[in-house]
């Protein structure tokens, strides 16, 4: 590819819009990872890597040109079948994403280190998310992708359905004692606090945790059973890694049937709760990803004897 004709290509676009009469360039403040960023109105044709973005697109009717070739969640998978593979949620393929000319590649999460290279052959956004305001970020992604695309209506309707859904789940958890946040992967347990990468759940839902002082980082903190007999939690939320990359590594049931989980408040009274493992740990952000995972929690609470 050569990189240099299609830098000057972009520079002579945006000179041309800039020359266009008013009223007819038009584009839209978009909050990016990398600040405000005026995208071009209306894209025509789009390539998704951010499982998130691709979750919230669709559930807006945004239709995707081109997309990776696992989309992880069972949910999504009709969108394959309808959209050109272009590389992976790690790693975009430039000469596919060349032959498919999309007016605006949208990066997230594990694509985002590829920005610079995807910006050779169209305008990309950063729209990674995290931290423990995830959901508001989550909400201000779908009302700008509403007005990208001129879906403000189908925006603002998603959007009413994933407040109702952290309503319920709200109502379902309060006073219901701490809850401890863990992923196995394997044999091999991380715990998540607040200030985490998946500390947004304690924030958004006003949920109590266990233990205080969890490392905050963004790949938690490894524990044993020992710390989690320790910090006997009232409930446990589990996320299962392999089975959200689809891996056949042990499954999280099995790593925490021992003695020492068993012994918890939350494993004697059954209140361990397997979360959506794709939505939560793939698609974190995504609108109707959140939803499922509210609705989970909220069935899991309110089954509890």
């Amino acid at each position: 590819m050569n990189v240099s004709r299609h830098r000057r290509a972009w520079w002579l676009i945006a000179i041309a819009l800039t020359l266009l009469p008013a009223g007819l360039a038009r584009a839209t403040d978009m909050q990016t990872a990398a600040g405000i960023v005026p995208v071009a109105e209306r894209p025509g044709k789009i390539a998704v890597f951010d499982i998130a973005a691709v979750d919230t697109l669709d559930s807006i009717g945004v239709e995707i040109a081109g997309l990776p070739s696992n989309l992880y969640l069972p949910e999504l998978q009709a969108l394959a079948r309808k959209a050109v593979s272009v590389g992976t949620i790690f790693e975009p393929d430039l000469e596919a994403l060349s032959a498919l000319q999309p007016d605006l590649i949208i990066l997230g999460g594990r694509s985002s280190p590829k920005r610079a290279a995807t910006e050779q052959v169209a305008p990309s956004i950063d729209m990674t998310m995290d931290g423990d305001d995830l959901l508001d970020q989550a909400k201000g992604r779908l009302a700008a992708y509403g007005a990208l695309f001129g879906k403000q209506a189908e925006a603002g309707k998603v959007e009413a359905e994933l407040d109702a859904a952290v309503a319920r789940a709200k109502a379902a958890v309060a006073g219901k004692g701490r809850a401890l946040i863990i992923m196995t992967n394997g044999p091999k347990v991380t715990a998540y606090g607040m200030g985490s990468r998946f500390g947004w759940l304690h924030r958004s839902l006003d949920l109590t945790p266990a233990v205080s002082d969890v490392d905050a980082a963004i790949h938690g903190e490894a524990v044993s059973f020992e710390f989690i007999r320790a910090a006997n939690p009232d409930w446990l939320l589990v996320i299962d890694r392999a089975a959200a990359i689809g891996s056949q590594d042990q499954n999280a049931r099995a790593t925490l049937d021992n003695a020492l989980v068993a012994k918890t408040t939350a494993w004697a009274k059954g209140q361990v709760i397997y979360l959506p493992a794709g939505d939560f740990y793939i698609a974190a952000g995504g609108t109707r990803s959140m939803i499922r995972v509210f609705d989970a929690i909220t069935q899991g609470f309110t089954k509890s004897p």
